[in-house]
């Protein structure tokens, strides 16, 4: 694959964006922008970008990927409410925590039975589904949707440990989508490996300047 047609392939696709295409890319840029910049109004762009992707794989029949967004959209609204209340106790003003040791691997556990399972149903969708057609790298694509959900839950609470699933996920989402030729999709997420560093330095300095 050339140079010269991996740039047309990102300029066709920026082409035929619609006026929807247009504000789910942008609220998908500003929302990692704002959440590096641990703003609340990172959740009801995330609602934003969600609710348009929801509409655009419901369209597409692409059902799995529905669902998902679906469980995005129900973490999003959580982490706006959490965020809004600061918690139980923190009144307003969640600071940047570490998770613990427990919680870690307690996280790390459910996330592998998860990428397991649900790869074994994105197998199963030609048997369920008669006619349908079988996965691509269901593994890779199971791994990449379970870290995300894990990586999601972690920023509604405010742990630093979420840049670690998200820097995972861009680079396995870089390599994934340039192995199925969606040049567009990789260099976006190439961009997002670079958010996701800036994102943990960020809340690592927060952390440290809220630490007493």
């Amino acid at each position: 694959m050339q140079f010269n047609e991996i740039w047309q392939d990102i300029v066709s696709n920026i082409n035929q964006f619609d006026f929807w295409g247009i504000v789910a890319f942008v609220s998908g840029i500003l929302a990692v922008i704002y959440l590096i910049k641990e703003s609340i109004w990172t959740w009801p762009l995330g609602i934003i970008y969600t609710l348009i992707s929801v509409v655009v794989f419901y369209q597409s029949r692409l059902y799995g990927d529905l669902l998902l967004h679906i469980f995005y959209l129900v973490l999003n609204g959580y982490g706006w409410y959490y965020w809004s209340k600061g918690g139980a106790k923190a009144e307003g003003n969640i600071q940047v925590t570490h998770s613990t040791i427990r919680s870690m691997v307690v996280t790390i556990g459910i996330t592998v039975l998860g990428v397991i399972v649900f790869a074994e149903m994105l197998i199963a969708i030609p048997t369920v589904f008669e006619g349908a057609d079988p996965p691509a790298l269901p593994y890779w694509d199971s791994t990449t949707s379970v870290l995300s959900v894990a990586g999601m839950w972690l920023t509604t609470r405010k742990k630093i440990d979420n840049w670690y699933y998200w820097f995972v996920v861009d680079i396995l989402a870089t390599g994934i989508y340039f192995y199925k030729g969606l040049y567009f999709y990789s260099a976006l997420y190439l961009v997002y490996i670079g958010m996701a560093v800036a994102g943990y330095l960020a809340w690592k300095k927060s952390m440290k300047s809220s630490a007493p």
